[in-house]
Parts: structure tokens; sequence; C-alpha cells
């Protein structure tokens, strides 16, 4: 399974290697299954707020050099994590465009 994501992960870290090449199989598994897409996006969402509140901020450092050093690796390692969530009308429009492909592409 070829996964894109695969370049975002550190090379020596093979546990997120294997973690992202697991989480995008389900993924692709899931293929059109919007209801079970659905849940591993809400699954994904949840563990980040989980642990960018728990562990995350527990780990960050208290001092000033710590901190500089953190933010250097931050800027250079491709910034901060951030999950966007898709905007309702972008939602709508998405069903809409889907809903005059099917028509189109169905037998006269």
């Amino acid at each position: 399974m070829n996964n894109p994501l695969s370049s975002s992960v550190p090379p020596s870290d093979s546990d997120l290697a294997e973690l992202s090449d697991r989480i995008y199989g389900l993924a692709t598994t899931y293929g059109n299954n919007t209801e079970k897409l659905l849940a591993l996006l809400r699954l994904l969402e949840y563990l980040h707020r989980q642990i960018r509140e728990g562990n995350f901020q527990a780990s960050l450092p208290n001092n000033r050099q710590a901190l500089y050093n953190l933010l250097r690796i931050v800027e250079n390692e491709g910034g901060w994590p951030y999950i966007p969530r898709m905007k309702l009308e972008a939602f709508l429009t998405a069903v809409e465009q889907k809903s005059v492909e099917d028509s189109q592409s169905e037998p006269q």
C-alpha cells in the first residue's frame, strides 16, 4: 500500500511510520463508507486533543533556552500540528457536486 503521508514521518521513528501506515490502510479499507471515515476522523481529532492537552502540555519546557529550541524545531520541521474542520458550506458544496455527478452518470 502506498501511503502518501509516509514522507511526513521522521525516518528514524519506525513506530510512527507503522502507525501512519495502519491508519492510512484503515482509511483505504473503508473506501466510500462515509460513516466509518467520519468515525476515524473523529477519533483522530479526539486523540490530537487528548495528546495536546495532556502529554504535550506536561512536556513543555520550563526554561527559555529549551523553549527556544522547541520553537526552532517547530519552525524547521513543518510548523504547528493542526487538524482543520471542514466548513459546513464546503461540505454541502461537495455533497451537491457529488449529487450532480451521480445524476449525470446515470443512464438516461
